[in-house]
Formats: structure tokens, sequence, C-alpha cells
């Protein structure tokens, strides 16, 4: 909310401030010796606004529902006692965002100042404090009131037109996620920033004029062309990206986190039944061997697609059977090559270190193409390996990874206990927890019971 809005939305009040800032009486510093009234404060929904951006999201939302006000005692003649005067909120609490709420509050509370030291007085003649400040502002001659008023409404920030902020933020995301994942993340960005601007509906030259209710509008328009799955996919990279937008403090607020997820029905990589991988096998030991030694890297080296598609020659070390390789999630990580895996593998040594293992033609050499162009062209060949077992889309080259670790789970599980198979495939799958082990177990449902016939009978 610009401050040009705050002043008008409170404008005879924010006005009078404004000239009470500049003309204060002579005697505003001469005090008594025993003050009739406290330091006006401010009320921040109970935290301390000073340690607002080291708050989660949760605590600040919990602050902003609450009322802000300014409060401030007043010697009652009477009893002699400081007493709380009515809380001065002046509309602040009708915006939603920190800054304008506190901006208000904070001109509140000076002009309070000025005043109690001015020797207003609630329990004298003077009346309330709002007639007090209109008495106040018709002592200042239109002369000067004009000007004052001029340098309110010119002192609002510039705004961040929605490119430049785009632009810089996706700069920053550049930074910190690696090639493939940051061009998917800019592609869901730039269809957002091109939707903004073919529907009009907000302002290109202010990053603030895309609001919530903005947001939703587009992740319904995603929701009627794809799906629940696809919009929360889409919903989750715009809440990180407004999320940098506020670390660098271009917008206020990244109310996108506060939309809701949809239910969505999760999509499912089947795991091979034994009689069809069997099939496969064969069939590719004759039609093609080169994608057989490539899903043979998923089935026993665990890799993913993407993963295979990095590897060079020079990530092997045969002596010490490991295999360096670009993760997921993280820069750079060894996995051991399973003696099963090192006996499928071809002579190494006759091609470069810098060759790719896998290219367009077979085994070596170069292919000048994105990672992700080098998996398109592999799921293309077993593409049609499921055309020729006119199998299901469930079934995927993924989906040689869940059957593999669905075998060793059920062959561990014949001599260990629970927690010791978890522990075992935590450390050849790699994953970073045991909760997300778990999760991804129950998933494909490696671990089934025993036949429980006989406690039906």
């Amino acid at each position: 909310m610009k401050t040009t809005v705050c002043v008008r939305t409170n404008r005879f009040f924010m006005s009078s401030i404004s000239v009470l800032l500049l003309n204060v009486h002579e005697n505003v510093h001469v005090l008594r010796m025993k003050l009739n009234y406290s330091e006006p404060k401010i009320y921040t929904g109970g935290v301390d606004i000073t340690q607002w951006s080291k708050l989660t999201k949760k605590e600040q939302k919990s602050a902003l529902q609450k009322n802000w006000y300014v409060y401030y005692r007043y010697r009652n003649p009477k009893t002699g006692k400081l007493v709380k005067q009515t809380n001065l909120k002046s509309g602040a609490n009708r915006h939603k965002d920190k800054a304008s709420r506190y901006h208000i509050l904070k001109q509140i509370k000076l002009a309070i100042e000025i005043v109690l030291q001015e020797g207003f007085n609630p329990y004298g003649d003077n009346g309330g404090l709002k007639e007090y400040l209109q008495n106040r502002g018709k002592e200042i001659t239109p002369t000067i009131h004009k000007p004052v008023i001029q340098n309110v409404t010119q002192s609002p920030e510039p705004s961040i037109s929605i490119k430049d902020a785009f632009n810089t933020g996706l700069k920053v995301k550049q930074k910190v996620l690696g090639d493939d994942s940051f061009k998917k993340f800019r592609n869901k960005i730039v269809r957002f920033e091109k939707w903004l601007g073919s529907n009009s509906i907000t302002n290109k030259n202010d990053i603030e004029s895309i609001t919530k209710k903005v947001v939703i509008q587009y992740l319904n328009h995603v929701l009627q062309k794809t799906s629940a799955r696809t919009r929360n996919n889409t919903r989750a990279d715009l809440a990180a990206f407004f999320k940098t937008l506020e670390q660098n403090e271009i917008i206020k607020h990244n109310f996108i986190q506060e939309i809701d997820k949809l239910h969505s029905i999760p999509t499912r990589n089947k795991t091979y039944p034994t009689e069809l991988f069997n099939k496969i096998d064969g069939y590719l030991i004759k039609e093609d061997k080169v994608l057989r030694l490539y899903i043979q890297f998923i089935y026993y080296g665990l890799l993913r697609p993407i993963e295979i598609c990095r590897l060079t020659i020079g990530d092997f070390d045969l002596i010490g059977n490991t295999l360096c390789i670009k993760a997921k999630n993280q820069p750079v990580k060894t996995k051991i090559i399973p003696e099963i895996l090192i006996n499928e593998l071809p002579d190494l040594s006759i091609y470069d270190k810098s060759d790719v293992l896998f290219n367009m033609n077979g085994i070596g050499g170069l292919w000048d193409t994105e990672e992700t162009n080098r998996r398109d062209y592999y799921t293309k060949k077993f593409k049609k390996v499921k055309n020729h077992f006119e199998l299901h889309n469930d079934y995927t080259l993924y989906s040689y990874r869940h059957t593999a670790i669905g075998k060793l789970y059920r062959e561990l599980e014949k001599t260990l206990t629970p927690h010791e198979v978890k522990s075992h495939l935590m450390h050849i799958t790699g994953h970073g927890s045991m909760q997300a082990l778990e999760l991804y177990l129950r998933g494909i449902d490696a671990s089934l019971p025993k036949d429980y016939s006989k406690h039906l009978k």
C-alpha cells in the first residue's frame, strides 16, 4: 500500500499530524518537573517489531491477525495515578502488511507526543484528541498547510515493475539451482508472467499489483488446462519464487504460501513382475543391447535416468569400483559399482575420459546436447519396447529402480529385522532420512504382509 493511499484513508487526521510536525509550539521542549503522561507506545500484536524478519511466517501471520494500536497513559487529576487512555488505530488495521500498518502508527505516535508536550489534557476542556487536532489544525494558515500535504504525497518509494522484479528474482534463483532444475523453474515463472501480460489484470509497472486473488486466478487457469498435481507444483514454484522476492525486499509479503494445496491422486511407476522383467530383458538382448545396459544402470546401480545421462568415462574408478555422479540433491556423490554391473560393462579404457558413457549411437564418444535431451532420447527408445509388449503408461524406465529396491527389501527381510533392513537400504539408496525411505517403501509396496488366512478361520 502506497503512502499516498494511507494519507487519503486518514485524510484530515494525517494532514493535521503533518502540520504539527512542522509547526510545533515554542514550548514543546519545556517540560514540567513531573510529567502527567507516559511515553506513547505502539502495540504490534505482541511481537518485537525490530525482530520481524526473524519471526516465522506463522508468528508474523498471528501478529497481523491482532489489532495494532498506539497507547499512552495520562495522570488522572482526581486520583493522581496514570490511567491508560483510548487506543488509537486510525484505520491502520485495514492494512494486512506490517510496513503499511507500522508506518501509520508511527505517525500517530509522533503526533501524540507533540500534542502532549504542547499541553493536551484528555481530562481538560479541550475535548478528545481528534477534536484537539482539528482545532490545532485550524490555527495554521493555508499558506503553510498546502505545501505540507504535497511533501507527504510525494514521499512514496518508486514502484518496481513486474518485469524488473521477475528478472531480479530469476537471476538469484539461477545461482542456487542446477541447470536442469532452473530451466524448468524459469519456464513456469515465464508462463505466469506471460499470462499476466495477456490478461491485463495487473499494473505492469508495479510488482505489488500481483495480489493473492490474481495468483489464485492463474492457478485455476492451470488447473483447467492440466491437473491438480500440476497446479500444486506450479503453486510450489511460485511460492518459492515470491519467497526470493520477499527476501530481497522486492515485495513485502509472500502470500502464495498461504494458498492451500488441492487434493490430487499421485501417479505411480509400477514395479515389473518377474515374468515381464525376464521377457523384456530377453527382447533387449536381441534388439538393443545399449538400451539394455542403460536399464541395468538403473536396476543394478539404482541410478536415475538423468544421472546416467550425465556420466562420462572419467567418472569411473574401476580399480576402486566406484562411480562419481551428480545426484539430484547433492553436487557430487560417490557410489559403489556393484559387481553384477561391472560384469556387464564393456572395456572403457579405449575411450577418452571426456566421452559420455551413453551417446546416441552407442557407448562412448561425444554427444553435444543437453542432459534432458539425452534422457528423452532413451525414454523414446524404451517407448518402442513398451509398444511391443503393449505396456501401460505406469511402466517406465524409472520403474526398474523401484523394482530393484523392492526386491532388495524382500531379500534382506528374510534374515534381518525391519529396522536393520531399512538401515541397510538407506545406505544403498541414498535417501536423506529414515522417514523419507519409509515413505518411499510404502509408495512402491516393498513390504507385503505374510498370508494371514489362518487368522480368519
